[in-house]
């Protein structure tokens, strides 16, 4: 008990309600970015487009993560965390609602643009609470904080893939891709509509619950830790954070770390699909069932998070950090090299290598920063923009069929491969700091 307190009690306050509140908003995140990564094959199907098309669902996401992190940082210097929170909060849910007038124009182009406008919303909702929690207790257990928060985070990413299993996916008219594409105008159109309806009452209640979330954060009485300074100096700020070489390559770090998560949760559908197909089964059938696989892989995210949230009170986050990439890349080179349910298996065990990384390369970059870590928050926010820029890369070589002889869909993981090299550096690099 008392080391819970020393943890949520900073200045003799307790800090417990808010850092469940604030918690809690991890969750909400999570679920709008895991209900989305299959959307991906699914607005695929619904409008007849490569996957590479269908990918712009990830660039428009993840393109407003990039677009309003300064802009978030600048806000929440000159007002304070709570006010970052509750404007994420409501352009989360005004994101949410406008799925309805997309779904009445029937454009591809306006759903993208309602995720991008709902990702504006939880670049607010990322900048704010990630350093919020980090303030709401002693810095030198700071890390830790965060990782326990961030734990909850694939709690809201499994109820995001469950939704997107059983609510949408598995709610699509059962035509596959072949099928869809025989279909005239008019009776295209109307799979089209009946699709988009299932699709976007998933999104419309979420944006309920947020606007509930947001009245009781409205409400409640918040710590103001960190909220002092107010003035906006952007550019030597800038300068200041990125001359810190444990934040410069934290944020290198982040953005392959974004980057190799999102590609291995968005095309493990293309890959279980490919693989359960050539077992015989119809490709409805293997695009839920490769989801159930996502949400395996969630599953054994989740209880990695908790895991290793323990160990680091053990280890070095640098070393624990850089053993999980060692081990990441290595079962990568079985997705790649494997043809079948074992390159799947391989791919559903990568998720609990990734599960300490956004946390730690977080908490790493952001260590001894003080006020600055508003727009240091905002830097690693922006690096989210690699879940943006990785996915259509990948999507390009998926399109291309077959590559050297193989499936595109294996060779395609030697991009997340790469990610894990890049994060293996920056787990030893850190190592090496702290042995000095």
């Amino acid at each position: 008990m008392a080391n819970n307190k020393s943890i949520l009690h900073k200045d003799g306050i307790s800090n417990v309600v808010p850092f469940i509140l604030i918690t809690s908003c991890f969750a909400l995140w999570g679920f709008a970015n895991d209900i989305t990564n299959p959307m991906v094959k699914a607005f695929s199907k619904i409008f007849r487009m490569s996957a590479t098309d269908g990918a712009l669902v990830q660039v428009a996401f993840y393109g407003g993560y990039f677009a309003m992190a300064f802009p978030a940082a600048m806000f929440i210097r000159r007002f304070s965390y709570k006010a970052g929170v509750m404007l994420g909060l409501g352009l989360y849910a005004f994101g949410a609602f406008l799925f309805f007038p997309a779904k009445m124009t029937g454009e591809y182009y306006t759903f993208l643009l309602a995720y991008f406008i709902l990702t504006c919303g939880l670049s607010f909702l990322e900048t704010s609470c990630n350093p919020y929690i980090l303030t709401m207790g002693p810095e030198e257990s700071a890390t830790r904080r965060l990782n326990l928060a961030q734990s909850f985070n694939p709690m809201g990413s499994l109820l995001g893939m469950f939704v997107a299993m059983n609510f949408i996916q598995a709610r699509l008219n059962p035509l596959d891709t072949a099928g869809r594409a025989k279909l005239n105008a008019a009776e295209f159109e109307a799979v089209k509509e009946q699709d988009l309806s299932v699709l976007i009452a998933p999104y419309l209640a979420i944006g309920a619950v947020i606007l509930a979330m947001l009245l009781v954060i409205w409400f409640m009485k918040m710590p103001k830790n960190g909220d002092k300074e107010k003035s906006i100096n952007f550019v030597p700020t800038l300068k200041r954070i990125f001359h810190i070489p444990h934040y410069r390559e934290g944020v290198v770090a982040q953005f392959f770390y974004v980057g190799v998560q999102i590609m291995c949760w968005t095309f493990i559908i293309q890959y279980g699909t490919r693989v359960f197909m050539n077992q015989g089964m119809a490709e409805i059938d293997a695009e839920v069932l490769s989801q159930q696989y996502n949400i395996i892989a969630m599953v054994i995210f989740c209880c990695s998070r908790f895991v290793c949230t323990f160990i680091l009170r053990y280890l070095n986050a640098g070393q624990l950090l850089m053993i999980l990439a060692v081990a990441g890349g290595c079962l990568t080179v079985g997705v790649i090299a494997l043809q079948n349910i074992y390159g799947l298996y391989c791919l559903v065990a990568v998720s609990g290598c990734m599960s300490l990384m956004f946390p730690t390369i977080y908490g790493i970059a952001l260590e001894g920063l003080g006020d600055d870590a508003k727009f240091g928050a905002a830097g690693l926010i922006m690096a989210i923009l690699g879940g943006s820029v990785m996915p259509p890369v990948q999507a390009s070589i998926i399109d291309m069929k077959e590559v050297f002889g193989m499936p595109a869909v294996n060779v395609s993981f030697v991009l997340p491969l790469l990610c894990f090299v890049v994060i293996t550096i920056y787990g030893y690099r850190t190592m090496t700091r702290s042995k000095r």
